[in-house]
């Protein structure tokens, strides 16, 4: 079910947690945590390297004509002075991790999705507490860079229990959820059998390929519902028809995605 704030609820609150400021290995971490939408700029551009990420959403995101979902398995980076946008949906723990150097892995990625192992997400949530020593947070960071990554296979790597084909097909999914692929068309795109690819999700993710999807796509509808109408948001997740999208929203959260949209906090 969807939770709706009670009336009074703070829109949003930011924590700032800063390491080594004004160091080259020095780190700034935000921390924001939401009742309503987070929208960070619009045509953004930093004096210093970005890197968002939630642990509890999916975030969309724009670099020039590319528009994509970050999933919390991935993070978003933007290169300095890069003009990008991201925009996380309601109730949701958004980092974001400001740095002077490039982290090794994403040296000439400009802006984009990349992976984060899980040790490296641990640590982006310790050290965005009160009382930490600064050194140990200096170390941390060294980790938070390395745990980065911005290929497949460093994704697949990092999160993979499986064979990691399951892993490759959600990462392509979360950064578009509207996809058309069935299942054996996936399979036959990693030369594999529709069996073992099944197989795979159900051991990655403990359900069918068809209800992650599903799960994917009204995660990533949640989202979109903060700005656009219910029919574009129904066929930029992969619905053939607002009424098969409502009907799944409906089915998922307990209410209509316009009822949704009008539960949002500040507004009705």
């Amino acid at each position: 079910m969807t939770v709706v704030p009670p009336t009074g609820t703070d829109p949003m609150s930011c924590e700032e947690y800063g390491y080594g400021l004004g160091r080259p290995d020095g780190i700034l971490v935000l921390k924001y945590r939401s009742a309503a939408v987070l929208e960070f700029g619009r045509s953004r551009e930093d004096f210093l390297h970005q890197l968002y990420w939630s642990p509890d959403g999916m975030l969309s995101t724009r670099y020039g004509a590319d528009a994509q979902f970050v999933g919390p398995r991935e993070a978003f980076w933007a290169h300095r002075a890069v003009s990008h946008e991201v925009q996380a949906a309601d109730w949701r723990t958004v980092y974001r991790i400001c740095l002077r150097e490039v982290p090794p892995a994403l040296a000439g990625l400009r802006a984009g999705a990349v992976s984060i192992d899980d040790e490296a997400a641990r640590l982006v949530q310790a050290i965005a507490r009160t009382g930490q020593d600064e050194e140990r947070a200096l170390v941390a960071r060294r980790r938070i860079l390395a745990g980065l990554g911005a290929s497949t296979r460093e994704f697949v790597g990092h999160h993979a229990t499986g064979t990691g084909f399951a892993m490759q097909v959600a990462r392509a999914l979360s950064h578009d959820p509207g996809d058309p692929l069935r299942l054996d068309e996936w399979a036959e795109r990693l030369h594999i059998s529709v069996k073992t690819l099944q197989r795979d999700f159900e051991r990655e993710f403990g359900m069918s390929y068809s209800r992650w999807r599903t799960r994917l796509r009204l995660r990533a509808a949640r989202t979109l519902l903060e700005s656009h109408p219910v029919a574009e948001v129904a066929r930029r997740v992969g619905y053939a028809t607002p009424s098969a999208f409502i009907a799944a929203f409906t089915k998922e959260h307990g209410c209509t995605p316009g009822r949704y949209a009008l539960r949002r906090p500040g507004l009705g």
